[in-house]
């Protein structure tokens, strides 16, 4: 097989690989075979709207098979970069662009990425290696304390396992008013569940006070929503958490607020004459942006129930990011971060001064925000975004690596996969990559096993997918693909978090069907067994917490990969046989002389240390020197 002319995935072409740190020399290497007459080989390197840079290579390297052409771009400039190359062959004109994920193919193709972030950006430690938990707090666990002031508006279920209210009203609304009863006592009641999984992070949906039982639609960012507790509750769960070892990070939704808020005050709910809908003296009023007073005013996707707030408002401003602010405030009471809702909807004035407020707080406090595509070349509302780049979020939601992780194990396709996965690492600051919030489903998806195994939910509508099942069968096959599934969401760069109930079985397919209630005393044990045991493993290396990543085999049936932890000279290799067969390794013969001292600690039973035998749909780890 012929070598490429340039693979941007491979050291021996661009070194380092990856995003790289501003002023940090970076070598890019071309390869021809010797009989090619290359001449005038050229690195051309720029960002979107400025002029190129135009970096000559020289020849470094002659074989009696190959030339080598290299040079080296130091970056000056923050954000993103792209490049290709030009040159001469038998003295015409030719390009080097990209084709697929990162070969370097000749005339037609598309630029290459370079991401050059600060010099300075680090990712909180505390967070690295670790486990996250997502909680959504109405249907995780209830406590049997009795809560004071529950508006009066509220439907209560009296059994824990109704599904969730999704028919529209006599109006055609859906009013998302009915509860379970949720809250943060029954959060602390489970915090040694937590600690037997290992969790490290507790990641709630919002917890603030509002009318809705998601609590993205906030009513006040001061309190916390009476159904869940009190203020003094929330700063009680989180003292009693870090005694277990495990930090809370929290929902902050600051794109919009309630219409039934003490800002907006849209039903008269906070005072007849009070909010920026009632009152256009009230010192909200500036917050929202209306065209026909009051009638008519801006609002998120244009849900008249949550309207937008102008972020860059000095006073909304102060209010979120000030010192003492929102942001502030929690961090004070024992949250360690937060997570951003829709946070492209989010500018990046905004972002720069809620980075500030955050960091003020302690360089260990994290931020993600929630992102659906590739972070680091996001565009919205005409703007390129600068996320990852340094100055606002740590990292991100990781969709990329859900998408590519549920698409290779349900439909086998190695190429994809591997692409995304790399695609994503080559992209992000590896601070970011390190912490990427790394899930199979959350509140806004599909649970994994109903993605993995049942019916494509396609165009049916809520009345199709209310009491909609898998059925024994496809159960069975749900968690085989499921565990699959869980050992590249553990062992892939970033740090994995499980939606509550993933880790037991729990179905459902989208909104309010994936956030049935967590089913205690129903749970899937084999399930959770399984988890727990990735939990155990991950802890046990250093290279998951921050090791480089390298495919050593990807095909439809196995997935060979290694963490390389190349600060202790540690590494960790994982073998999946996601195939309906057994599959048997020579450790030596598959991973040659790079990797020494071999241990597997997880291994299928019956199997050697010198021949690796693995079970359909199983799975082994090994540590070792490299």
């Amino acid at each position: 097989m012929s070598i490429p002319i340039y693979d941007s995935f491979d050291l021996k072409y661009k070194s380092p690989f990856g995003a790289i740190r501003r002023y940090q020399p970076s070598v890019f290497a071309l390869r021809f075979p010797e009989n090619m007459n290359v001449a005038e080989p050229v690195l051309v390197m720029f960002r979107p709207g400025e002029k190129e840079r135009f970096i000559r290579l020289e020849l470094t390297d002659s074989t009696t098979e190959t030339h080598v052409y290299s040079g080296i771009f130091n970056p000056q400039h923050l954000g993103l970069h792209h490049y290709y190359f030009t040159l001469l062959i038998d003295g015409n004109r030719r390009y080097i662009k990209r084709s697929g994920a990162s070969i370097g193919v000749l005339d037609n193709g598309d630029l290459f990425q370079l991401t050059v972030f600060h010099e300075e950006m680090t990712a909180p430690e505390w967070i690295k290696g670790g486990i996250m938990y997502q909680i959504f707090p109405d249907r995780f666990c209830k406590s049997k304390i009795a809560h004071e002031n529950i508006p009066g508006d509220r439907v209560i279920h009296e059994n824990w396992e109704d599904t969730p209210l999704y028919r529209s009203d006599e109006r055609g609304i859906i009013r998302n008013n009915d509860y379970f009863g949720g809250d943060l006592k029954g959060i602390e009641s489970k915090l040694l569940y937590f600690k037997e999984l290992g969790v490290t992070c507790l990641y709630l949906n919002p917890i603030f006070e509002s009318h809705e039982n998601h609590r993205y639609s906030t009513a006040c960012y001061e309190h916390i929503d009476p159904m869940l507790g009190t203020d003094e509750e929330f700063e009680e769960l989180c003292s009693k958490a870090k005694e277990y070892g495990i930090d809370i990070i929290l929902d902050g939704v600051f794109s919009h607020t309630g219409a039934d808020s003490i800002y907006f005050n849209k039903f008269g709910r906070y005072g007849a004459h009070e909010g920026a809908y009632n009152d256009p003296d009230s010192p909200y009023r500036p917050w929202y942006c209306f065209s026909r007073y009051p009638f008519e005013y801006e609002s998120w996707w244009g849900i008249t129930t949550l309207p937008n707030v102008n972020e860059n408002n000095p006073e909304y401003t102060k209010y979120i990011c000030g010192d003492d602010g929102i942001l502030q405030r929690w961090i004070k009471k024992g949250a360690r971060g937060w997570r951003l809702d829709v946070a492209d909807e989010l500018p990046d004035d905004f972002l720069d001064n809620l980075n500030v407020a955050v960091k003020k707080m302690g360089d260990d406090k994290v931020i993600y925000g929630e992102v659906w595509e590739d972070a680091s070349n996001k565009e919205s509302y005409g703007v390129r975004r600068r996320y990852l780049i340094g100055g606002q979020l740590d990292s991100v939601m990781n969709y990329p690596f859900k998408e590519a992780i549920i698409n290779y194990i349900k439909y086998s396709d190695p190429i994809p996969f591997r692409d995304g996965i790399m695609t994503i690492l080559e992209h992000y600051p590896k601070p970011s990559a390190d912490i990427l919030m790394n899930f199979l489903s959350t509140h806004d998806t599909e649970r994994i096993i109903t993605r993995l195994a049942g019916e494509d939910v396609g165009w049916h509508d809520r009345e199709w997918q209310a009491e909609r099942y898998l059925t024994p069968e496809q159960y069975v096959y749900g968690v085989t693909l499921l565990k699959c599934a869980m050992v590249l969401q553990f062992f892939l760069p970033g740090v994995p978090s499980i939606y509550y109930g993933d880790e037991v079985g729990l179905e459902g397919y989208k909104d309010p069907f994936n956030r049935r209630c967590y089913p205690w005393g129903k749970e899937n044990k084999d399930i959770l067994e399984f988890t727990k045991e990735l939990g155990r493993i991950r802890k046990s290396s250093a290279a998951f917490a921050q090791g480089e990543m390298k495919f050593i085999s990807c095909t439809a049936e196995e997935c060979i990969f290694a963490r390389i932890d190349k600060l202790n000279r540690r590494g960790a290799i994982i073998f999946l046989n996601k195939s309906k067969y057994p599959k048997s390794y020579d450790l030596k013969a598959i991973l040659g002389d790079e990797y020494t001292d071999i241990e597997l600690i997880r291994k299928p039973k019956g199997c050697g240390d010198k021949t690796l035998d693995i079970p359909p749909f199983d799975y082994a780890v090994a540590l070792c020197d490299i």
